[in-house]
């Protein structure tokens, strides 16, 4: 990113440029920033958008090939191609030799570095791959945030809140502003307004409830339980969640007996290096021969609902007071 944000404050700018990786919300703002510099603002003549799989490459070189009207460049973003994974050798042709004036902006999800296109862009401009945050960037990131709004929050009430509402930026975003909201006239934000005002996502919802059980703190994972019911979350979806959150603290303990430590875990195993940690600590309350029993215990019990055995509200009351229970 180094180098891209150089590009943008001196504007030297390359022929082609390809943003790809996991965070949607630094691809958008990034688009956006290259888009503003490079284009005058309503100058639809020279900038024109391709998104999706079925795009005419024969439109794009013509389009490529006519002169700027009235600038000195002309400029193509391309949206989610599959160029880059299993397509793409026409233009990858192409731009070995795109006329001076003409410059391509390519937003992916995913990339094959072996694919020809991916190591034309190589040579011919610049890629750089966006990644999810860790956990120390987007703490730094809300409390600058927080700062532009002239407010104040603590580090550890802006780590509470990433538990909370995740790790995803655009989502980040938008509680930060429902907060900035709710905390008008007001100089500090609190961890009281966190809980009073942001909806905690499903995933972490979740991950509290299974922390909170492996903590035998079965009250807690009753009244998380109860909450979820009250949002109208189906019991069954509640149990499979849960479920796969046992899988992964499978997964995390595996690696942790094998020697492995955060960042590598949170490689392998998928997960937000934020998350890891979270994991971790809940993996150290379970053996890994409990964690199996527990999965196991979390089919048999959806098997007893589909097969008429009990109801489903009852089977994920069951999974949580078994597993939440005392020795």
């Amino acid at each position: 990113m180094k180098s891209l944000n150089e590009d943008l404050k001196t504007g030297q700018f390359k022929q082609i440029y390809l943003l790809y990786g996991e965070e949607s919300y630094l691809k958008r703002q990034y688009r956006e920033r290259l888009v503003r510099a490079m284009i005058p603002e309503g100058d639809t003549m020279n900038y024109a958008v391709y998104e999706g799989k079925n795009i005419d490459i024969k439109e794009v070189i013509d389009l490529a090939e006519t002169l700027p009207f009235f600038a000195s460049r002309r400029l193509i973003v391309f949206e989610d191609t599959g160029f880059f994974k299993n397509a793409g050798t026409d233009l990858a042709d192409y731009i070995t030799d795109i006329p001076p004036t003409t410059y391509f902006l390519f937003i992916e999800k995913e990339v094959d570095k072996r694919n020809r296109l991916y190591k034309a862009v190589k040579a011919k401009g610049h890629i750089v791959e966006l990644t999810v945050q860790d956990e120390n960037t987007l703490r730094r990131w809300v409390l600058g945030l927080v700062k532009k709004e002239k407010k104040q929050m603590e580090g550890a009430d802006a780590a509470y809140f990433l538990n909370k509402v995740g790790t995803d930026m655009e989502n980040i975003t938008q509680e930060l502003e429902k907060l900035f909201c709710y905390t008008i006239g007001r100089d500090r934000i609190t961890r009281d307004d966190i809980d009073q005002i942001c909806v905690t996502q499903i995933t972490n919802h979740i991950f509290e409830m299974v922390n909170a059980v492996a903590g035998k703190d079965q009250k807690r994972a009753l009244d998380l339980y109860y909450e979820l019911l009250a949002l109208k979350e189906p019991p069954m979806r509640i149990l499979f969640l849960m479920t796969r959150e046992y899988r992964l603290l499978f997964h995390v303990k595996g690696l942790m007996v094998n020697g492995y430590g955060k960042k590598e875990i949170a490689s392998k195993a998928g997960i937000h290096p934020f998350a890891a940690g979270r994991y971790m600590d809940a993996a150290k309350r379970y053996e890994l021969g409990e964690l199996r029993t527990v999965m196991e215990e979390g089919a048999q019990l959806e098997q007893n609902v589909k097969t008429g055995l009990m109801t489903d509200t009852l089977a994920v009351e069951l999974f949580i007071v078994k597993n939440s229970g005392k020795q």
